[in-house]
């Protein structure tokens, strides 16, 4: 089965989505986070794809595609741009994998979607309205212009991806490079900080309220060395009342990013858990 990368655009909201589909087969959905791109999947989407048509999207905001300041990013406006990338697929039914930022906008859709959501599994994210202090704080700070100007420089996506990894060999100049190339218009920036900054609480009392909708098999894994979400684990202790029958996997030499410091491991716990 090939897993030869095939790449494009979709539009969704009149904007334009760049994705990246590898694999044939039943349909996989990989969601990134904040400040990354569908390129943080590039060394796991191929282990998938032996079993599984895998598409990654970049999330409208980020990498390849469109980066529009005059539109509010909350869970309504990610829920429509889901939608209509799965109808433009003609994808009924999906896996969907979700990390960081992609938590609570693929999260929302699942729960707004039960009947369609074939199996999911939860990466390192937010899922809950109850916030640790640590990731409230810079929820907070993106609506306080010194810090939305801090916190769309390069430097500090920089910083993000240095804290998020504990392999920091692995962050070469070049991949920084990769995840900044696409916010070098001011404009671009804003955007990137209006994502988070948009959603509100409410989504989250959604997702909440609604994860007993659920019944597909659902599967956790996440970096038990997190500094940018500091109770990842409590997430997972309540995702184990909520789910269960999910079977919960830390990974204890992986930060936030755990498909840049283990895509190894991390393709294969997702390559069993979706293979059919």
């Amino acid at each position: 089965m090939s897993t030869i990368e095939r790449s494009g655009y979709l539009t969704a909201k009149g904007l334009k989505i760049f994705y990246r589909e590898y694999g044939a087969g039943q349909p996989a959905l990989l969601l990134h986070g904040w400040p990354t791109s569908s390129l943080l999947w590039r060394n796991v989407a191929p282990a998938i794809a032996q079993s599984r048509r895998v598409i990654a999207i970049d999330l409208p905001g980020f990498g390849g595609s469109d980066k529009p300041i005059d539109v509010k990013y909350d869970f309504a406006f990610f829920e429509s741009v889901l939608n209509e990338v799965l109808q433009q697929l003609e994808i009924k039914r999906v896996a969907l994998v979700v990390h960081d930022l992609g938590g609570p906008v693929g999260l929302y859709w699942a729960v707004r979607n039960p009947a369609r959501v074939e199996k999911l599994a939860i990466l390192n994210t937010l899922v809950y309205p109850e916030i640790h202090w640590a990731p409230l704080l810079f929820l907070i700070g993106l609506n306080i212009p010194v810090f939305r100007r801090v916190f769309s420089t390069n430097a500090f996506i920089s910083l993000t991806l240095f804290l998020g990894m504990q392999r920091k060999d692995r962050l070469t100049r070049e991949l920084r490079r990769s995840y900044q190339a696409p916010f070098r218009a001011p404009g671009a920036r804003g955007a990137m900080i209006k994502t988070w900054g948009d959603l509100g609480r409410d989504g989250f009392k959604t997702i909440s309220a609604g994860l007993s909708a659920l019944t597909a098999p659902v599967r956790v894994i996440y970096g038990a060395k997190d500094p940018v979400l500091h109770d990842v684990a409590g997430t997972a202790r309540r995702l184990r009342n909520d789910f269960p029958r999910a079977e919960i996997t830390a990974l204890p030499h992986c930060g936030h990013f755990l498909q840049e410091d283990d895509p190894g491991t991390l393709a294969r716990l997702l390559g069993e858990f979706l293979s059919d």
